[in-house]
């Protein structure tokens, strides 16, 4: 198993568990949380969950760079497995939290995209290398663009690994709603995640909806565009794997509020 599930006093722990992969998402944990959050819709002993990875150094980086996905020669279709891992697209109404320690970067915005808010640790890092390696940023940029201010995501999905968005200037611009030290941030989010939990569930799943309900329609309409996209602009698989293999091995000095330091993980 490469997710690991805790329930206690109506709060569920979901922690990604691929320490050594950054906890990069392969098909198994794709179905896995998939898997999770359709069994929520129906465990009435969970009210809330906490979302996290293992190890203290990432939450998640996406995709692992080693998962085979057979994509159809049509650019209208594409097969994209990150598409099923968060809550939402699961049918999931009750609240979700992410809890990031380390780095959280390219496929890891699908999981934030769906959280109802962040709570992150000081030395936690956003970065977005789709266009370093001759990748749209679609799905990622859309997600994120609707919990940032648009210039904010534009810097970061275009400038690729040569931009990092500290915890601090995250927490600046509204995408991470509450800072931790390091390595406290699952701590923190279960206790929020508690308070939430102590609330009528259906009047909490309801409100949950309503604010969703806010921004859905736009979000529709921009993810519908994303296939066609990723297909018309993402250089041929060969190709990437080249500029990743080729991949400088020293940090970066574009990041905002961190050091710059952080090794570059398997990331989609």
């Amino acid at each position: 198993m490469t997710l690991r599930t805790e329930i206690k006093d109506g709060v569920a722990l979901v922690t990604l568990d691929r320490p050594e992969r950054h906890n990069a998402v392969d098909l198994a944990t794709a179905a896995e949380l998939a898997a999770t959050w359709r069994a929520f819709r129906f465990d009435d002993a969970v009210r809330a969950a906490v979302v996290t990875g293992a190890g203290g150094r990432a939450f998640c980086t996406g995709i692992d760079r080693s998962a085979d996905v057979p994509q159809p020669s049509s650019p209208y279709s594409l097969d994209d497995p990150m598409l099923s891992i968060g809550p939402k697209a699961n049918d999931l109404w009750k609240p979700v939290i992410a809890a990031v320690d380390g780095m959280a970067c390219g496929g890891a915005f699908y999981l934030l995209g769906e959280a109802e808010f962040i709570v992150a640790s000081e030395n936690s890092t956003f970065f977005d290398p789709h266009t370093t390696y001759g990748m749209v940023s679609a799905y990622e940029s859309i997600y994120m663009a609707q919990r940032m201010p648009l210039g904010e995501i534009a810097r970061l999905s275009l400038m690729g690994t040569a931009e990092r968005l500290g915890a601090a200037r995250a927490y600046e611009i509204g995408l991470v709603s509450e800072l931790t030290a390091p390595g406290a941030a699952a701590e923190v989010a279960l206790r929020r995640a508690a308070a939430v939990a102590a609330q009528p569930s259906e009047a909490v799943q309801g409100t949950v909806r309503a604010l969703w309900a806010a921004k859905e329609a736009a979000r529709s309409q921009a993810l519908a565009h994303a296939p066609q996209l990723i297909a018309l602009g993402n250089l041929p698989p060969d190709r990437q794997a080249e500029l990743f293999a080729a991949r400088k091995k020293h940090g970066t000095n574009g990041s905002r509020g961190g050091d710059g330091r952080e090794g570059r993980p398997p990331v989609r």
